[in-house]
């Protein structure tokens, strides 16, 4: 029989076990985060060593892995194996919808990332002109939710054409080898494609391209609510050292993509807009209009309730330093 004290003393280790717990859970081993040539705030915070600088003193280490696309960004946050993802306003939105735990709490960049590309051989002019063309696109991405909209306001639809699904390199290794009619194109890669190859960026429309958004899995948000903010804080960091050092912004860009300084400043200087950082009304309404446009085409389910798949998304909470 246990006797008064060794049950009294059992009873006081049980209430310390949670607290010990909880201390030993305010901070995570590591932070996992994608890195992304369509971010190239997130290629400065790599090179620079910003974050490992950050959380040394703590103990945390940093896991970068590179993500290829708003897709892989999510597949990634979806199972776990990344904490904070690179992608697109819109692609967050269709995640969330689809059931990723994510939160959107940074803007990265306000890019015209994306057209709708062919070779400068076709005749292809128009949107009109995709009816019954093979086009390579990246389900999940902005460039496929571009060329959705697009064809919505041409009175077409997906069904209409003939979609190649490839990831965004190879969509425009295709278009360039002939494999397909037109390509809904992503930077830096579509930028090659025009220097390097002639293509045409047939259609275009600056403001159908949705932010540059970074998105946090939901749990690691609630359990690490500093460390998230420490994180926003140094890629706030990033971001205006990237504005006031282009050359070392295209250096990275260079580096991790091997493509020529002419295709870098296509990329940075004619079609990235570095100078926003805290998101709030202009992504919401930029990813609202993205969204009806997805469920009016068919894509998103009549059914959803967008606006507050939106406001379950997008988490404005995480302070931003002041100055």
């Amino acid at each position: 029989m246990l006797s008064r004290r060794h049950l009294l003393v059992s009873a006081a280790a049980a209430t310390v076990m949670p607290a010990g717990l909880a201390r030993a859970a305010d901070k995570p081993k590591e932070i996992r985060i994608d890195w992304a040539t369509y971010n190239p705030v997130s290629m400065v915070l790599k090179d620079k060593g910003l974050l490992e600088k950050e959380f040394e003193k703590d103990g945390i280490g940093i896991r970068w892995v590179q993500s290829l696309g708003s897709n892989k960004a999510l597949e990634f946050l979806n199972a776990g194996s990344i904490d904070f993802g690179s992608t697109a306003g819109s692609a967050a939105l269709l995640g969330r919808i689809n059931g990723n735990p994510i939160k959107s709490i940074y803007v990265f960049s306000r890019p015209e990332w994306t057209a709708l590309v062919t070779r400068k051989d076709t005749p292809i002019n128009k949107i009109e002109d995709l009816k019954g063309k093979r086009v390579a696109v990246t389900r999940g991405t902005d460039p496929h939710i571009f060329l959705v909209r697009a064809l919505l306001g041409a009175g077409l639809s997906e069904k209409d054409i003939t979609p190649v699904l490839l990831q965004h390199a190879d969509g425009k290794t295709a278009l360039i080898r002939g494999d397909v009619d037109a390509w809904a194109g992503l930077d830096p890669m579509m930028a090659q494609a025009e220097i390097e190859d002639g293509a045409k960026l047939f259609f275009r429309k600056a403001d159908a391209n949705t932010w540059g958004i970074l998105n946090v899995r939901e749990q690691f948000l609630k359990d690490y609510p500093q460390i998230a903010q420490r994180l926003l804080a140094t890629y706030e960091e990033a971001r205006k050292y990237s504005l006031s050092h282009y050359d070392e912004l295209k250096q990275a860009l260079v580096t991790a993509t091997r493509l020529p300084d002419v295709v870098a400043d296509k990329q940075l200087k004619e079609r990235t807009d570095l100078s926003y950082g805290r998101i709030g009304a202009p992504q919401r309404e930029s990813i609202l209009a993205a969204g009806l446009a997805l469920q009016q085409a068919g894509v998103i389910d009549a059914k959803v309730d967008v606006k507050a798949a939106l406001d379950s998304l997008i988490d404005d909470g995480v302070p931003l330093p002041t100055n």
